[in-house]
């Protein structure tokens, strides 16, 4: 299961300029704030990343005001331009990434895949995440499930986190998940 104290959460290229054309992409929005939220609460890290915001423009603000540190990228896989080590020179004991992101086929996978690599026990939380074509995503977190990376709900990794209803954070987090509903 997925730990507090050696998690991270990503969020993964929820730009201005893409997110017009993912399907659905203000739920995914709103999952990934959801998301981040809890994170806070937890006092868990929050790293987003940018793929070229010169075309792309700059995460959704919705989104940019939870990360501790947004992370400027042009490869597809964040991994490739150095957000593994990022995340460790940050906090060496996080070894478990929980991911969200557009697009699903493109960048998320690919940096879903890329941390894997590097050791990191990755989970992607599917309602977090867009794509232009809902095909596209449906392929992407099939083949994800495919190399072994777990596929969440919001309210899982939360729960998850949390482990106990005598958590200090409990009450704050189930208001959170009631006022999704």
């Amino acid at each position: 299961m997925f730990n507090q104290d050696t998690s991270a959460l990503i969020l993964i290229d929820y730009q201005t300029r893409l997110l017009p054309s993912i399907q659905d992409g203000e739920n995914a929005v709103a999952c990934a704030v959801f998301l981040a939220q809890v994170a806070k609460h937890l006092d868990i890290l929050v790293f987003g990343t940018e793929q070229n915001p010169v075309g792309l423009g700059h995460n959704d603000e919705r989104v940019k005001v939870h990360c501790d540190q947004t992370f400027l990228k042009l490869s597809f896989d964040a991994s490739a331009d150095g957000l593994a080590k990022c995340i460790q020179a940050k906090s060496p004991q996080i070894n478990q990434l929980i991911l969200g992101g557009c697009e699903t086929h493109v960048c998320l996978m690919q940096s879903a895949l890329g941390l894997q690599e590097k050791g990191f026990e990755v989970g992607v939380v599917a309602e977090a995440c867009g794509s232009r074509k809902d095909g596209d995503k449906e392929l992407a977190l099939e083949r994800l499930k495919q190399h072994g990376i777990q596929i969440l709900s919001p309210e899982i990794i939360a729960f998850e986190w949390l482990r106990s209803s005598d958590h200090p954070q409990f009450k704050k987090i189930l208001q959170l998940i009631k006022n999704r509903s």
